[in-house]
């Protein structure tokens, strides 16, 4: 207790730019922690393993990815009202449980065992939104929200990697590999959980910059969608796409490593995802110099644009064999974090900013999260059904030749409606706070 009184005074009394520091790399530290409980199994291939007659790794991608987007669609409701005093124990409880669910995966005999990753998925889908709400609302909220974000492209490779060496290194079978994987971050989710919850609330200043953000009841809620309904249903559908590519590669990036001659080579995840990391975190952060929020909020969009012309660019010379796998991986990385990234949560930071509504980030978040997952079981199944005869890394390609031009056209409409709806003042500021 004296140790934990100590360090919130500290940090009451410390510069902004100490707690922006503080509050990042706490964040980055819980969702890196999380990813280990998540992602490892992805890193196994579970050859020769099938269920009515379907390949067993699409049917644990599926399960997870399912209970991941019925957590997104309860987290609508759940994230927007979650009092500020209960997000660290609810973070520790649903990561625990999600471990858990590891070990009865583990213990259980296949086909079976795969109800156990659909539980594992559903309460990891509500630590993002748990996580970010200690974020949001300040004026450092792009930095921290960048660091935050870059945690789930570094720490996917990273824990398929360690997930990837424990089976060729320590030669742990693939159904116990994804609970020892989780095993080596209980303790640093616990540390950090502890040390993000002492963050102070945003001050004076941060409220006068951002807006307050406070639970929604379900009438805000409701009137947050109805000012925002047509933006909103394009920014969803143009964000179902990105979650769909990015999905796409993260989960099968063990399946087209092995198509480009890196079956064995366990640290090309972490390799890969490091530029990623790094590219992103730079382009994100610096909207943190741009303080009107409008710009802020339109120059969001543009980087959505450039992030989709980068994936394109970069998939059109790799399929006519002008630049490496390696070169390629990296680059359509790149492209498709920096537009996938804006969604989580720093685009509806600016756009709450920049209209003054009644709301918080999670709960727009999670309406965009729970679409763009269920387009992501969808893809699956349509992968699985009608795309038998084409390989991970052909499937994936073509797909992004499809959304990438699509995608480009939804943002493109999505900016000129928002940029309209400002410019016109064509929202309610009643529902604006003091």
């Amino acid at each position: 207790m004296f140790v934990s009184a100590v360090l919130q005074r500290r940090l009451v009394v410390s510069p902004g730019w100490i707690k922006a520091i503080y509050a990042a790399l706490c964040s980055f530290s819980v969702y890196f922690c999380m990813y280990a409980f998540r992602k490892p199994f992805t890193a196994a291939g579970f050859e020769g393993l099938n269920f009515l007659h379907i390949d067993y790794k699409v049917w644990l991608i599926t399960a997870q990815v399912f209970g991941y987007m019925l957590s997104k669609f309860y987290g609508i409701r759940f994230i927007s009202s979650m009092q500020r005093e209960n997000r660290a124990a609810t973070i520790v409880k649903l990561i625990m449980i999600s471990w858990v669910a590891l070990l009865l995966f583990a213990v259980t005999p296949p086909p079976w065992n795969i109800v156990f990753i659909f539980i594992n998925g559903f309460p990891l889908g509500m630590v993002w939104g748990l996580v970010f709400g200690y974020l949001e609302g300040r004026k450092q909220t792009e930095f921290m929200g960048a660091v935050l974000s870059v945690s789930f492209i570094f720490s996917s490779g990273f824990v398929k990697s360690i997930g990837k060496s424990l089976l060729i290194n320590q030669h742990v079978s693939e159904m116990w590999m994804p609970f020892f994987t989780g095993a080596f971050f209980v303790l640093p989710m616990l540390l950090f959980t502890w040390l993000l919850n002492h963050l102070p609330p945003p001050d004076q200043q941060d409220i006068a910059l951002r807006s307050v953000r406070k639970p929604m009841t379900a009438t805000e809620r409701k009137t947050f969608i109805a000012l925002f309904l047509p933006g909103i249903i394009m920014i969803v559908f143009t964000y179902v796409l990105l979650t769909v590519l990015r999905d796409f590669r993260d989960n099968f990036a063990n399946e087209i490593w092995s198509e480009s001659g890196y079956k064995n080579q366990a640290a090309i995840f972490t390799q890969s995802e490091i530029p990623v990391s790094l590219i992103v975190l730079l382009c994100m952060s610096l909207l943190i110099l741009v303080k009107s929020n409008i710009k802020a909020f339109m120059i969001n969009h543009y980087i959505i644009i450039a992030g989709y012309v980068l994936a394109l660019t970069s998939t059109l010379l790799f399929t006519h064999q002008m630049i490496s796998a390696l070169v390629w991986m990296i680059s359509i990385g790149t492209g498709l974090y920096l537009s996938y990234v804006p969604f989580n949560a720093l685009y509806f930071e600016r756009m709450i900013a920049t209209y003054k509504v009644k709301g918080n980030v999670g709960f727009i978040m999670y309406i965009a999260d729970a679409f763009g997952y269920l387009g992501s079981v969808v893809v699956l199944l349509l992968k699985q059904f009608f795309g038998m005869r084409l390989s991970w890394t052909a499937f994936f390609t073509n797909a992004v030749f499809i959304i990438s031009v699509i995608g480009i056209a939804g943002t493109i409409v999505s900016t000129i409606y928002f940029y309209r709806k400002y410019r016109m003042g064509e929202y309610n500021t009643q529902t604006a706070y003091a």
